[in-house]
């Protein structure tokens, strides 16, 4: 029997004992080698068609960061956690996107450029001329959105707290780090870091409805 790399007890006792952290303990960071890790589990992150339409920009630069917290409703998290990132979604699909994509499939395959030709065509038929390509900056948000769960669940297991931040001025965001000028728009954010000792809500029991009200079994 092949053993679990992470048993399923672990895996639902870090995602218990984790929460939005409202107050982090500044002096506290985030070891080298776990935030590397980290930064590969948003690289790793999957998306559609693997086209990766997106940036993180980690903020660790603490005047930076001061400049974010009237821009996120005054709240402390974008100063106090250790390391910060902004989630930016691709505003609008490109040939060139999808080309710079085709070079890298056959750089990392080892495969002959002409090779992807058929996938160029179809990338180019939706995400570009196509439905998704009328919506670049939407179907972009919803795969920036899977690179958050997928960051937060991984440092969960690496008990690393962190808080998602939606509460924040996007085209605040935007002007402050230049996104615009990349093609990029401010999507969400996530502080990272350890929680302050006191912090009420991480002792606050976590509210779910039941299982009966969210899992349909057909």
């Amino acid at each position: 029997m092949t053993t679990k790399p992470v048993s399923t007890e672990t895996l639902l006792v870090q995602l218990n004992w984790r929460y939005a952290t409202k107050a982090f303990d500044p002096a506290k960071r985030i070891a080298d080698a776990d935030w590397a890790a980290l930064e590969q589990t948003l690289i790793l992150t999957p998306s559609s068609y693997g086209a990766q339409p997106y940036k993180f920009v980690v903020i660790t630069d603490p005047a930076t960061r001061e400049r974010l917290v009237p821009l996120s409703w005054n709240q402390r998290q974008p100063a106090d956690c250790s390391h910060y990132v902004v989630f930016a979604a691709r505003e609008k699909n490109s040939e060139a996107d999808v080309d710079r994509y085709m070079a890298r499939i056959a750089e990392v395959r080892g495969l002959p450029l002409e090779s992807q030709s058929g996938f160029k065509k179809m990338l180019l038929a939706d995400i570009v001329n196509g439905p998704r390509g009328q919506q670049s900056l939407e179907w972009a948000t919803r795969q920036t959105y899977i690179a958050l769960g997928n960051f937060m669940t991984a440092a969960a297991l690496l008990g690393i707290d962190t808080c998602p931040m939606e509460g924040i001025n996007p085209a605040g965001y935007d002007e402050v780090l230049g996104l615009p000028a990349l093609g990029f728009r401010t999507v969400v954010a996530c502080a990272a870091g350890y929680r302050a000792d006191g912090d009420k809500y991480a002792t606050l029991p976590k509210v779910r409805f039941p299982e009966s009200e969210l899992i349909v079994r057909i």
